[in-house]
């Protein structure tokens, strides 16, 4: 069979490439340029320039030819899924398997991907594949392990089946909210850790973060419904770990130039990638606000980015709450 991948992005391709070892790929690139790169060349010349990719992956910048194979990945960033399905609307079917790789909360609609999918058409099947996993180690095939969520088991074990091998361990689940919600927040925490870091604060520091993070996280997730077991698993506490402290982490990196002293436009001009935590922030915010939920750090946070809170007061306050007992 073809599986198809919406979004040309780090982990679009590092999938495709994975795939492509038992499958044929199809991966839809707007840009024709970089189609070009990767049906000519096998290069993912934007992303990844110095990795060879397998021969089994065709790029089209056409979007009716994704929608012809029942298996459609997604990679593209959340707050652009809703300006696709609108151009592609009429190729969705009842039959198609959407297997969602992108994570965070829409602005203003404040919906998970799921919802946004389900928005366009409610018969397709859905899954979230999520969990602790940078691109740039899945594509050089070292360990990593994910969760698929689906509130279908057959299918969220079908599609563990279909990306299974010895590097990449899935496990599946049936809580596709706290999948979807624990991808989405540890962004948040993620870019928080990165301005203590950016700061000069220590390890203290960020071990009571990403602690209170987590404890923010659970709270937050299952007012919306999802288990607490996911929450404490690959999806919530696992992906936080990743992403508060890698490298690769664009969320962390860029709470780490805020910490610095730039301002959200010269960081998103440095990193020139989604920073999906930044809009992640305010959805959950407003979410939080509305559901009356106490998320100190995530407020905090969303001073600085939306309220040009200055990030040493925003500390001191977190420091300066009232005291309580721990749990």
């Amino acid at each position: 069979m073809t599986i198809s991948i919406l979004g040309a992005g780090t982990w679009s391709t590092a999938i495709a490439d994975l795939l492509a070892e038992k499958e044929d790929v199809l991966i839809y690139a707007r840009d024709k340029r970089l189609a070009d790169s990767i049906n000519n060349d096998h290069i993912n010349s934007k992303y990844f320039p110095e990795n060879k990719l397998n021969e089994n992956i065709k790029a089209t910048s056409n979007l009716k030819k994704i929608f012809e194979n029942k298996y459609i990945v997604n990679g593209i960033p959340t707050q652009q899924i809703r300006n696709v399905l609108n151009e592609s609307k009429d190729y969705l079917k009842d039959d198609h398997v959407i297997i969602n790789l992108s994570k965070g909360l829409e602005l203003k609609s404040h919906k998970r991907i799921s919802e946004i999918f389900k928005e366009f058409n409610e018969n397709m099947s859905y899954v979230i594949l999520s969990g602790p996993s940078h691109a740039e180690e899945v594509i050089l095939k070292m360990p990593t392990t994910v969760v698929s969520a689906s509130s279908d088991k057959k299918l969220a074990e079908e599609v563990q089946q279909i990306f299974g091998r010895d590097y990449f361990r899935v496990y599946s689940s049936t809580d596709v909210i706290g999948a979807e919600l624990g991808g989405a927040i540890k962004n948040i925490l993620a870019f928080g850790i990165g301005m203590a870091t950016g700061l000069g604060y220590g390890d203290n520091a960020k071990a009571a973060l990403i602690t209170r993070g987590i404890h923010e996280m659970s709270k937050f997730a299952m007012a919306f419904g999802a288990e607490f077991k996911t929450i404490n698993g690959l999806c919530g506490i696992g992906d936080l770990i990743v992403t508060a402290t890698s490298e690769h982490s664009r969320n962390n990196r860029a709470g780490r130039l805020v910490g610095e002293g730039y301002t959200i436009d010269q960081v998103s001009e440095k990193i020139n990638m989604v920073v999906e935590g930044i809009p992640t922030t305010k959805s959950v915010y407003e979410l939080a606000k509305y559901k009356n939920i106490e998320i100190p750090i995530t407020n905090e946070i969303y001073n600085v980015l939306f309220n040009n809170k200055d990030c040493s007061e925003s500390v001191n306050d977190l420091m300066m709450r009232d005291i309580k007992s721990e749990f």
